[in-house]
């Protein structure tokens, strides 16, 4: 049986991330090295790992904002980041390849999910691709609409789920 802990992610934990992102998103979607080490220093309690029997097999980070705008580049480097504000926008959600399949994204959105509500934060916004929509359904986001973003040069929606 699989050892699976949750945890804050920390400097160290950057490189690994970063490797996970780039092997789990396709072209620009990625975020950079700069970026994941930016999310951890600046706003880690936002930053939630899953380790499998020791190993980084999956991750969310986020930022929160008084205002939404789930179009904003900006923001995903944390540009305007209150770490006060009510609503935490989610930048990625990302499991390992070689994990993939085990209901590890479930499980790091239920607990990521239990996380905020407890930090007294009242939604969750994401954004996804066509093929994850179902998911976030199940797990409790509503649709919200097709972003105006073109992140990567793909399309994605907007979701959010109130806590």
């Amino acid at each position: 049986m699989t050892d699976l802990r949750f945890r804050t992610a920390a400097p160290e934990d950057a490189e690994r991330c970063h490797a996970i992102e780039v092997a789990s998103y396709e072209g620009d979607e990625a975020a950079t090295l700069a970026k994941i080490t930016t999310r951890i220093a600046d706003y880690p309690q936002g930053f939630l790992i899953l380790d499998a029997d020791g190993e980084i097999a999956g991750f969310i980070n986020s930022g929160c904002a008084f205002d939404v705008d789930m179009s904003d580049e900006a923001f995903k480097e944390l540009a305007g980041h209150d770490p006060a504000a009510p609503n935490v926008v989610i930048l990625s959600v990302v499991v390992d390849p070689r994990h993939q399949g085990k209901g590890y994204a479930r499980k790091l959105m239920q607990e990521f999910s239990g996380r905020m509500r407890a930090m007294n934060k009242q939604a969750i916004h994401l954004m996804c691709r066509d093929q994850h929509v179902k998911l976030y359904e199940n797990l409790g986001y509503r649709y919200v609409k097709l972003s105006e973003s073109s992140h990567g040069g793909m399309s994605w929606h907007e979701m959010v789920a109130r806590l």
